[in-house]
């Protein structure tokens, strides 16, 4: 596109007009002014202070190193005012002025323009400490009055340009972060969802479980009535109730009580032998390991009573052929070995028609055919309609029908236990904390590490931290998730003062109790990364941990709108 030429030097005027205009605003604030706070200082005859109107000083006393506000407002490029900062060592008791006014600084600092890089403040009692700070000043201009002969040069060039690389950097890492936030964001509402679908199956399945619970119970119910009734329509029941079949009943449920009883015994017996052996081998390498030399009555009076007990060569190792003897007796009875329980519970005191049969040897022989013939085809009578039992029927059991409805309803039992086992679960599950948007869904069971020293260190997310040693020694458990929370830290702030900022943490809580100490815990810090990782692991105090841990979950932005979990992919 082609413009007329009135146009260009239209435009070339505006633009110097703009340099102009900003060279010479520049060049009307006092050293030290941001250009925020520019409009307090155009008046050039007399200067109100910003957060006390009522106090009014001549323009001249801008800067003159001498604090005549009591904000500070009049000293915004020397370090005159430097007592009214937040970081400065005096009480508001030592600072000058009146103790009617509230003695707040009104500027943020020391302006630098910082050509070439990003403007910035420096706190007032940096200003002309003989002190390059060219971290916040980059310029050298805090440093105008060279004091002690103090010269600081211009590098806002290569250090911006640094700054400039280092942000792209930065940049760069930041967009990868949330493109893994939002990944993470998706994959957390997916599971979330799929625990929503499948309460709704399991309480579906948990409905139809109950109709067929029912089911079976009535027809179990149906069963047991027939067999009732089948029970009562016998006229005769026989049942082994010989002196002999109730002894030996009774008899061998006892021997398995014994049995029983022996077994647990033993059991028991093996344990505490293990463990006894297990404490001595412990004390006896305390005792061989530990310093005389070291003043503790306690650890004195334990090696003591240690090598009292060894002295006494207390025995407790087991009798060979004891243990054989009781193991032969562990053992089940069967026809070969031990008693045969069967034989005494089926002998036999007589039959129904035993009667019978003995009343023949007193009748002629003409008649006994004759009672023989009548009572087998009277008796195969009754047994047809069920009136005596057959020869072969177990009267102890019942009914095969009743037997399956039973198994029936203790399947469905168990499995309606065991669905309702999995409905609880999933909605504790759905009920637990798992951080805005449920992003630490994403992240459970997800565990990371880092070595330091002698030990490797692992964070298990909503799990676990764990101290591991590089030695070959035992874990120690630095704590089990508690909640999620907040924690405040102190930061450098752009103008390099130390101020409290806001970080997300998880709590851990209630790991393994330290040698006369608390039981350990620990607070993991999380900070915006690309990656899951262990940046830093600190002991505060005695057994009390923090541990710095960087993860897309903690960068901010790349939430849903309404902080819920975000729908699955097939739905974006």
């Amino acid at each position: 596109m082609i413009f007329p030429q009135s146009s260009l030097v239209l435009a070339g005027i505006a633009a110097c007009s703009a340099a102009v205009a900003a060279a010479k605003d520049d060049s009307a604030r006092p050293r030290g002014v941001g250009p925020e706070f520019a409009k307090f200082y155009r008046d050039s005859t007399t200067f109100t202070c910003i957060s006390h109107p009522a106090v009014q000083v001549p323009f001249s006393a801008v800067n003159d190193d001498f604090c005549d506000c009591p904000d500070g407002s009049d000293e915004p490029g020397t370090s005159a005012c430097a007592h009214l900062s937040a970081r400065s060592p005096l009480t508001a008791a030592d600072r000058p002025g009146s103790s009617e006014l509230e003695l707040t600084a009104a500027l943020p600092g020391f302006y630098c323009k910082n050509k070439g890089h990003r403007a910035s403040y420096v706190p007032s009692q940096r200003v002309n400490d003989g002190v390059c700070d060219y971290e916040g000043c980059c310029d050298g201009s805090d440093e105008w009055a060279r004091v002690g002969g103090t010269k600081c040069e211009d590098r806002c060039k290569e250090i911006g340009k640094e700054w400039r690389r280092q942000e792209e950097k930065r940049q760069r890492s930041m967009t990868a972060a949330l493109k893994k936030k939002r990944a993470m964001l998706v994959d957390a509402g997916r599971q979330q969802t799929e625990v929503e679908d499948h309460i709704r199956e399991l309480e579906m399945q948990l409905e139809a479980s109950e109709l067929q619970l029912e089911e079976i119970r009535k027809r179990l119910e149906e069963g047991l009535e027939d067999a009732r009734k089948q029970e009562q329509s016998k006229v005769v029941k026989v049942k082994k109730t010989g002196k002999v079949n109730v002894l030996a009943e009774l008899a061998k449920g006892r021997v398995e009580e014994l049995r029983t009883a022996l077994v647990e015994v033993r059991a028991e017996r093996d344990e505490t032998r293990a463990k006894v052996q297990e404490l001595e081998d412990i004390l006896a390498k305390f005792k061989a390991e530990y310093n005389p030399n070291f003043n503790d009555e306690g650890v004195k009076r334990a090696v003591r009573g240690w090598e009292e007990y060894a002295a006494r060569e207390v025995g407790h190792g087991g009798n060979a052929d004891r243990d054989r003897d009781l193991d032969e007796l562990a053992k089940a009875d069967n026809e070969a070995t031990g008693i045969d329980w069967g034989y005494w519970e089926n002998e036999v005191d007589g039959s129904e028609f035993g009667a019978i049969y003995k009343l023949a040897a007193y009748l002629p022989p003409s008649l006994v055919s004759v009672i023989e013939d009548k009572a087998l085809s009277i008796k195969g009578f009754l047994e047809k309609h069920n009136i005596l039992p057959k020869p072969d029927e177990d009267l102890s059991s019942e009914p095969e029908a009743v037997t399956q409805a039973r198994d029936a309803l203790k399947s469905a039992e168990k499995t309606r236990d065991n669905i309702q086992s999995q409905l609880n679960n999933h909605k504790a599950d759905l009920e637990t904390e798992y951080g805005t948007a449920s992003i630490f869904r994403a992240l459970k069971d997800v565990c990371i590490s880092k070595d330091s020293g002698e030990y490797t260190y692992e964070h298990c997310f909503l799990d676990r931290t764990k101290q591991n040693s590089k030695k070959g020694g035992a874990s120690v458990q630095m704590g089990r998730f508690v909640r999620i929370g907040n924690v405040s830290v102190d930061e450098f702030s752009d103008s390099g003062e130390i101020v409290a900022a806001q970080k997300m943490s998880l709590e851990y809580a209630n790991g393994q109790t330290c040698w006369n100490g608390p039981a350990r815990s620990t607070t993991v810090i999380l900070e915006c990364g690309e990656e899951n990782e262990v940046r830093k692991v600190n002991e505060d105090e005695k057994c009390v941990y923090s541990m710095v841990v960087g993860s897309p979950a903690a960068c901010a932005g790349g939430e849903e709108e309404g902080d819920v979990a975000p729908r699955r992919k097939d739905e974006l």
